[in-house]
């Protein structure tokens, strides 16, 4: 079997994320317990016990998600399993890089901070929106976007998968677009419930701030391939992460892309590591022939050593 660890993103967090592992696996009890050390018992209690409006936050969200799935994965290494290749999810892409060898945790714990911090800012400073649009291809939500960009900065930004598409930008015109695609046929476009026009052209000043923050960090060349959002290729050079990771912040997440070129690369399980079933969603939305699995709580690892009892 050819294995890839998918990792997600904003997004797939909740309230009492992680808790499950930490209460019956060691190993995630320490990744746990090494966050709290390095950025402080707050970016922990608020995933493990709330309030929920306080985990929205962005820069409680990312850190928290970058944890999470960082003690997962903690608990498959312990269980035997081991990864070919690995991608993440907009921010997900931080915890597959980790997971690869590019950085360690404590790197990834301070750049998806200040990366929390930068996208906060930029989001409350440069106000805008997201909205998931199905059922059109991307010639049609590019001509969408285009129409609606009369109104502000309207772009497609996360090419989820055949017939999910997110675009983001002005609230102005990210509400023009919803209505375009409705009136163009796409049987559900509905706008997202989150805090600014992520991986837009908006985001530029948050790219600017992380850039200097990337540079400094200690990244080296990964053990195995990474398939990255800006451009679905697989990657393992520092130099190309660095460039990378700053400019998925500002630019679309080709996930589609990157499953597509997994699958073409062999793999034939993919594993989602840390909170949700997202990513297996939109994977059966590419590929169904393809076996996956995730990893969230003692069940779903309980379920991985013995498939047959899932």
């Amino acid at each position: 079997m050819v294995t890839a660890f998918l990792f997600p993103g904003q997004g797939a967090q909740y309230v009492g994320m992680g808790k499950d592992l930490c209460d019956n696996f060691p190993a995630a009890k320490s990744v746990v317990d090494q966050a709290v050390d390095v950025l402080g018992a707050e970016y922990v209690d608020v995933f493990l016990h709330g309030p929920e409006e306080k985990l929205k936050q962005t820069r409680f969200t990312q850190p928290a998600l970058f944890i999470v799935s960082m003690a997962a994965h903690a608990v498959l290494k312990e269980m035997g399993f081991t990864a070919d290749f690995c991608a993440g999810h907009s921010l997900g892409e931080y915890s597959a890089l980790c997971a690869a060898g590019a950085f360690d945790f404590e790197t990834g714990l301070r750049l998806v901070k200040a990366r929390g911090e930068a996208i906060q800012s930029a989001s409350e400073t440069i106000p805008g929106s997201m909205a998931a649009i199905v059922g059109l291809d991307r010639a049609q939500v590019a001509s969408v976007c285009k129409d609606a960009s009369a109104k502000g900065v309207c772009e497609p930004v996360n090419f989820n998968c055949p017939g999910q598409i997110v675009i983001a930008g002005a609230v102005a015109a990210v509400d023009e677009a919803v209505g375009l695609a409705q009136k163009a046929g796409s049987p559900k476009s509905v706008k997202l419930n989150v805090s600014g026009p992520f991986h837009s052209s908006l985001m530029k000043p948050a790219a600017e701030k992380m850039a200097p923050v990337i540079a400094a960090a200690d990244i080296r060349d990964s053990a195995i391939p990474v398939a990255t959002n800006v451009d679905g290729n697989l990657t393992r050079k520092a130099a190309d992460i660095r460039r990378n990771l700053v400019a998925q912040i500002d630019h679309a997440v080709l996930w589609e892309e990157s499953m597509n070129l997994l699958i073409r690369e062999g793999a034939d399980q993919f594993m989602e590591v840390g909170a949700g079933r997202v990513l297996c969603g939109l994977l059966r939305r590419i590929d169904k022939t393809r076996k996956f699995a995730n990893i969230e709580d003692k069940k779903s690892a309980d379920n991985l050593l013995n498939p047959a009892k899932a």
